[in-house]
């Protein structure tokens, strides 16, 4: 009661929280941002020598004819040299023998390396065949070294025969001892180029046509070095061909065959 009799009502104010007024001058939080990932380390291509060399899974024509040449080599290395010369002249693909037994002879003289295994067409023929079979598989690559073998050797034997009909060659030139891969060889490079790109392909075939040319013009044996000439065009007119059994080869390549 209140001194003159009237009730007064005591409004009470709850105090002020102490430092409340404070709290607004403290900064706000910073959300946490989640961590940057980790960067990505550059891709470096994988070098991968083995695949130069053949396998019995992706390349088994190169494999095993790679292994008969290897025992044809040891044989002409290791017998004596009267047989191996009457094994030369057997296989070999000059005007007589193709004139009596063409597809024997132009299968035999495919079976000898002329300089045995420390020829370059010996290395060649691995690297350049093994590449080739990736791409095209075994039965076309196989088409392809033997139509430069055939149809090089039948482009440089048969003027010599006309030659001699002609009486501008002596008759001994129907004996001429011609054996060896590197027709096929030869034609296998330039049917590989068509497969290669552009930066590895016209290098690869300007070097090999450098070197084909400059064993012409050295005039040792101007048939056989005309013969390298002749199936290198072989293998680059298949170009068309060669790119569409390729095409048609890479899906089997990514998905169902494997190196072992």
């Amino acid at each position: 009661m209140g001194r003159n009799g009237r009730s007064a009502t005591v409004e009470r104010i709850a105090p002020k929280t102490v430092g409340a007024d404070l709290l607004d001058g403290v900064p706000r939080q910073r959300s946490v941002l989640p961590a940057p990932p980790p960067a990505r380390p550059l891709a470096v291509p994988r070098v991968r020598p083995w695949l130069l060399l053949p396998t019995p899974a992706r390349t088994p024509f190169t494999l095993g004819y790679a292994a008969l040449l290897a025992a044809t080599s040891v044989l002409a290395a290791l017998a004596p040299p009267s047989l191996v010369y009457a094994l030369y002249q057997g296989s070999s693909t000059d005007v007589t023998h193709l004139v009596r037994s063409p597809a024997v002879v132009l299968l035999t003289s495919a079976l000898w390396i002329a300089g045995g295994l420390v020829s370059p067409y010996a290395v060649a023929f691995v690297l350049v065949l093994t590449a080739l079979e990736r791409r095209i598989g075994g039965a076309r690559a196989a088409c392809v070294f033997l139509a430069g073998h055939v149809l090089a050797t039948l482009a440089t034997e048969v003027p010599v025969g006309l030659a001699v009909l002609a009486g501008h060659l002596p008759g001994t030139s129907l004996h001429r001892l011609d054996y060896g891969i590197s027709f096929g060889v030869a034609a296998s490079t330039g049917a590989l180029a068509g497969l290669l790109r552009p930066w590895l392909r016209w290098p690869l075939l300007a070097g090999t046509a450098a070197l084909l040319l400059n064993d012409l013009l050295a005039y040792t044996d101007p048939m056989t070095n005309w013969g390298h000439l002749i199936a290198l065009a072989i293998g680059v007119s298949a170009w068309p061909v060669i790119r569409r059994w390729a095409a048609a080869e890479t899906p089997s390549h990514l998905h169902q065959r494997g190196d072992r």
